[in-house]
């Protein structure tokens, strides 16, 4: 349950091993859950999901503080890890639960993250278009508990390694001041 002094952002970004590893250790983040939002089957397995026959898409729900890190911070950083002009892919991972998709959880949010669209489309920063999707928020599932904290208690394993590493030093280079010390 959320209190008065947290907000909830969604995000889906390709695989939520990823995603989750950027905003675990971000100021103002209380929380991060993987799991699936945005299709029909109540209740998804990871295999349905993966299928990618239940519509379902690979997420994460942070809770923040909005008085430590504001959602327009959130987005940038969702932004700058992801590549939001692939559609149904990240890297290896193809499919519609790879989506990239921003799921808002109030009108403020949905109005944030559509400027932010435009205004990354006005500069050109990715060079083509964005596909990233802005979404009423449905009912969130979280994932299996091995999925959880994915990155921190499996930093060594070879994806871990080739994927998720090299991005995170990115993050913590480009970011170190919004980062928790």
């Amino acid at each position: 349950m959320e209190n008065t002094n947290t907000a909830t952002a969604i995000f889906a970004g390709g695989c939520f091993w990823c995603t989750e590893a950027f905003f675990t250790d971000l100021k103002g983040v209380e929380k991060v859950v993987s799991g699936y939002i945005g299709g029909t089957v109540k209740n998804p397995s990871y295999r349905e999901v993966c299928n990618g026959t239940t519509g379902h898409a690979e997420a994460i729900k942070i809770t923040y503080n909005p008085k430590e890190v504001a959602y327009d911070d959130l987005l940038e950083i969702f932004f700058a890890t992801h590549d939001p002009t692939t559609l149904n892919r990240q890297g290896a991972d193809v499919g519609t639960q790879y989506r990239s998709e921003i799921f808002y959880t109030n009108d403020e949010q949905k109005k944030a993250a559509e400027n932010f669209i435009q205004l990354l489309e006005s500069q050109n920063i990715f060079g083509k278009p964005i596909v990233t999707k802005v979404s009423e928020a449905s009912t969130f599932y979280p994932a299996e508990d091995y999925h959880q904290d994915y990155y921190a208690q499996n930093s060594n394993q070879p994806y871990c390694q080739a994927v998720i590493s090299p991005k995170l030093e990115k993050l913590k280079k480009n970011y170190k001041s919004k980062l928790k010390e």
